[in-house]
């Protein structure tokens, strides 16, 4: 990324030409080839993907991964959510809760939240200086860069959401009961801190955004764009892999 990468310079909504009930229709088709590409994935048992789901609170992550991986065979299919560390998780380095559920062969696995949580949200709180969350960025990338050389495909998302539209997704949750347990006394405080938030990610985008494994920003104010453009990339790399169905038994060599 450039030294000077701005996110108020990005757009939240969905690029000029992209209309809900196409881009629906054309999520609909690329669902169906996720679940051919994925058997395959899985039958191959060589290679597997790693998503990461960033960004701010409300920008949607919990509905992407209802919406993307639905229908997806579970068994290939497993998502993490990586919320405030345990005692035994802050008694080791700040990678090793992390890489214990890296998908191993076969496998996708989504992190809701991620590795990043320990160069962000430390540092607005103040947990994490600049000068350590440096050298985590560059622990960060050397952890990427072991899991492409081990065959897996790593895809880093940041749901890119506006600050008007994180507030009413926050105000929701306040008025609408079916969204009500998703709220925390603390949501009002972390809208407010949007700027700090801002800041983090973007030291974060330029640090650890090499060409091999580059940041995917998101527009996330409308949801069927977002999933879309998710679902789109995942298709598109699983296409560049080709993953191929074993032969059998009796066709392998001795």
């Amino acid at each position: 990324m450039a030294a000077d990468f701005d996110l108020t310079q990005l757009t939240t909504r969905a690029p000029q030409g992209f209309h809900k009930t196409e881009s629906l229709r054309e999520l609909k088709r690329i669902r169906q080839e996720l679940i051919g590409l994925q058997e395959r994935l899985y039958a191959e048992n060589r290679r597997s993907v790693l998503l990461v789901l960033q960004g701010m609170d409300a920008s949607g992550k919990d509905g992407l991964i209802r919406t993307v991986f639905s229908g997806l065979n579970p068994q290939g299919v497993e998502v993490h959510a990586f919320k405030e560390p345990t005692k035994e998780e802050l008694a080791h380095d700040f990678l090793w809760r992390i890489h214990q559920r890296t998908p191993p062969k076969g496998m996708i696995h989504v992190f809701n939240r991620s590795h990043y949580e320990d160069v962000l949200i430390t540092r607005v709180t103040g947990l994490t200086s600049d000068v350590e969350a440096r050298s985590r960025f560059a622990r960060i990338n050397d952890f990427e860069k072991l899991l492409q050389q081990a065959g897996t495909t790593v895809l880093k998302f940041y749901l890119h959401v506006s600050e008007q539209e994180q507030r009413e997704r926050l105000l929701e949750r306040v008025n609408d009961p079916s969204k009500q347990w998703k709220y925390e006394a603390g949501d009002e405080d972390k809208a407010k801190q949007w700027p700090a938030y801002r800041r983090v990610y973007e030291d974060a985008f330029r640090h650890c955004s090499p060409d091999s494994c580059p940041w995917h920003i998101v527009p996330a104010d409308q949801n069927w764009y977002k999933a879309y453009a998710v679902a789109k990339t995942l298709r598109d790399t699983l296409v560049e892999m080709n993953p191929q169905f074993p032969a059998s038994k009796q066709e392998r060599p001795d």
